[in-house]
C-alpha cells in the first residue's frame, strides 16, 4: 500500500525531448487538462486492482495449498514474488513512460496483469502460480507508476491536490476490502473459490485497457533514443539478484536448518549489494542515470526514510499473512471468517490516513513517533489476545487491538513519505518517490518471507496439537512484527522535524 505525495513532474535524464504527453506545463494555476477527471477515473482503476492484489490472496492461501498440494514456502512465494517482482520493475517503468508516452506503458502493463489474473486463476501446479504471480507483478508495476505521473501533468494546484486525495482513498479503499472480498469469493465459489480471488481481476482489466486505449492522452513528438545506454540494465540485474538472493534463504533456509546454499545465498546478496552499490556510483560519476542514484541515497535523512519505509512494510504487511494461515489452516476457520477478523486493521488504516495530513502538519516527524507507537501496541495488545484466548482464541477479542493498530498504520504511511521527500532537492521528488515505492515493495517482500520462515520454521506439530502449534509460532511471527515496527520508529528520529504541510497532504 503506498499513500502518494505530489511530486515534480519527472522527465528521465532531463531529455527534453521525451514525449510529455502535451500537456505539461501550460497550465494555469489550479486547472484540470481536457478529460483530465475521466482520465483519472480509467487509471485509478488500475490503482485499486494492483493493490487489492496486495492483500486479497492472503485469505486464499490455505485454500491454495490444498487444491495444488503446495508447501508452506510456496505460499510465502505466492505474495513474496508478486511483492518483489512490482518493487523492482517501478524504477525503469517510470523511466519507459517518460520516454515513450504513459499511455503505452499503463495499457501494456494493465493488459498483463490481466492476462496473468487469468492465468493465476487457470493454474495447475504451484510452480506455475508462482511464477505468474512473479509476471503478474511486473505488470503492475509497468503501469503503476503512469498514475502519480499522469496526475502531475494533467492537474494543477488545488486540483492536483483533490487527484491525489482521490488516488489515497482508492488506495485505502482497495486494501480494506481485500481481505473481506477474498473471504467472500473463497466462501461463495467452494473449492474453486481461491481460483476467483484472481479471477476477479479479469473482467475489469477487460474495461479498462480499451477506456485506456480510447481516453489516455498520446503522446506528443517522437521518443528520444538512447534508452539502453541510459537505463542502467546492469545496475538492475545486480538489483534483482541482491533481491532473489536475500529472499531465497528467508523462505527455504527452514527446510536445511540454515546451513548449506542458505548461507551462501546470503553471501551472495551481500556481494551484489556491494557491487551494485560500486557500480551505481560508477554511472553516477560518468552522468548516468543510476537505478539507485548514490548521491541521493547518501543524505543521511533520505537513506532513514528508505530504511523506515522498508522495514516498516515489511512489519505491517506480513500481519495479514500470519493471521490468515493462522486463523484457517491452524484454528480451522473458514476464508470468510478470516477476512472478517483482519478487516478491523484494513478499516482502521482507511480512517487514520483520513486524519493523517492534518494531524501531520500539526505534530511534523512526531506524528510517525506517535503512529508506530500505536501500531507496537495494537499488535502487542493482540498478541497478548491470543496467548490469553489459546487454545482457541476469540476473533471478537482482535477486532479492538487490530483496529487500533491499523489506525496507527494509516496515520503512518503517508505522513513518512511527505516528511522524507522533504529532505530533498524538490528537482529530485520524482527518483525518491520511486524509490520510497520500491522500498515499500521490497520492504513487503521481505517482511513476509522473513515472517513465514518463522512462523513455519518454529511449528512443532507433534509435540502440541495442531491449534496451538500454530498459536505458539503465530505469537512469535507477530513477535518478528513488533520488533520491525520498532526498528522503524528508531530510524525516525533521522527524518527531519518538520516539512511542509503541503508535503504532507
Amino acid at each position: 500500500m503506498t499513500n502518494p505525495t505530489p511530486e515534480q513532474p519527472r522527465h528521465s535524464d532531463g531529455d527534453a525531448g521525451a514525449p510529455d504527453d502535451g500537456l505539461a506545463d501550460h497550465h494555469p494555476e489550479s486547472s484540470v487538462a481536457p478529460r483530465g477527471w475521466t482520465t483519472l477515473s480509467v487509471v485509478l482503476v488500475g490503482a485499486f486492482v494492483a493493490l487489492l492484489d496486495t492483500t486479497i490472496v492472503n485469505v486464499a492461501l490455505p485454500d491454495i495449498g490444498q487444491a495444488l498440494s503446495a508447501s508452506e514456502e510456496t505460499l510465502a512465494w505466492i505474495l513474496s514474488g508478486y511483492f518483489l517482482s512490482f518493487g523492482l520493475i517501478l524504477i525503469p517503468a517510470g523511466r519507459l513512460g517518460d520516454r515513450y508516452g504513459h499511455r503505452m506503458m499503463f495499457v501494456v502493463g494493465l493488459s498483463l496483469f490481466t492476462l496473468t489474473s487469468l492465468a493465476c486463476g487457470l493454474s495447475s501446479s504451484p510452480a506455475q502460480l508462482v511464477t505468474l504471480r512473479v509476471v503478474q507483478g511486473l505488470g503492475a508495476g509497468l503501469f503503476f507508476p503512469v498514475i502519480a505521473a499522469l496526475i502531475q501533468i494533467q492537474f494543477t494546484g488545488l486540483a492536483r491536490g483533490k487527484a491525489f486525495g482521490l488516488l489515497s482513498a482508492v488506495i485505502g479503499v482497495s486494501t480494506a476490502i481485500g481481505p473481506l472480498l477474498g473471504g467472500l469469493l473463497v466462501h461463495g465459489f467452494g473449492t474453486s473459490g481461491w481460483r476467483w480471488v484472481f479471477l476477479v481481476n479479469v473482467p475489469i482489466g477487460l474495461i479498462a485497457v480499451p477506456a485506456a486505449l480510447r481516453l489516455l492522452p498520446r503522446p506528443q513528438g517522437r521518443p528520444t533514443t538512447g534508452l539502453l545506454r541510459s537505463a542502467d540494465l546492469v545496475g538492475l540485474v545486480l538489483l534483482v539478484v541482491t533481491g532473489v538472493a536475500l529472499l531465497l534463504p528467508l523462505v527455504e533456509g527452514q527446510q536445511t536448518g540454515w546451513v548449506g546454499w542458505p548461507l551462501g545465498s546470503l553471501a551472495v546478496a551481500v556481494v551484489a549489494a556491494g557491487v551494485l552499490w560500486w557500480w551505481e556510483r560508477r554511472v553516477e560519476r560518468g552522468d548516468g542515470t543510476p537505478i539507485l542514484p548514490p548521491a541521493l541515497l547518501g543524505r543521511p535523512a533520505f537513506a532513514a526514510g528508505t530504511l523506515v519505509s522498508l522495514t516498516y512494510f515489511a512489519a505491517f504487511t506480513s500481519v495479514f499473512f500470519t493471521l490468515s494461515i493462522l486463523w484457517q489452516e491452524g484454528l480451522g476457520h473458514e476464508a470468510l471468517s478470516t477476512g472478517l477478523i483482519l478487516m478491523p486493521f484494513a478499516v482502521g488504516t482507511l480512517l487514520g490516513a483520513t486524519v493523517s495530513a492534518p494531524v501531520a502538519a500539526r505534530l511534523g516527524r512526531t506524528v510517525l513517533i506517535l503512529a508506530a507507537g500505536v501500531v507496537a501496541v495494537g499488535l502487542g495488545v493482540t498478541l497478548l489476545m491470543l496467548h490469553l484466548g489459546a487454545p482457541d482464541p476469540d476473533g471478537w477479542a482482535l477486532v479492538a487491538p487490530l483496529g487500533v493498530a491499523g489506525i496507527g498504520n494509516g496515520l503512518f504511511i503517508a505522513p513518512n513519505t511527505g516528511l522524507v521527500l522533504s529532505s530533498v532537492d524538490p528537482r529530485q521528488a520524482g527518483t525518491a518517490s520511486a524509490l520510497l515505492s520500491t522500498a515499500q515493495r521490497l520492504g513487503s517482500a521481505v517482511g513476509v518471507a522473513l515472517v513465514s520462515s518463522v512462523l513455519f520454521g518454529t511449528l512443532r506439530i507433534g509435540e502440541l496439537d495442531r491449534a496451538s502449534a500454530f498459536l505458539h509460532s503465530a505469537q512469535l511471527a507477530l513477535c518478528v512484527n513488533i520488533v520491525l515496527v520498532l526498528v522503524s520508529l528508531g530510524l525516525v528520529f533521522m527524518l527531519p522535524r518538520r516539512t511542509a504541510a503541503s508535503a504532507l497532504s
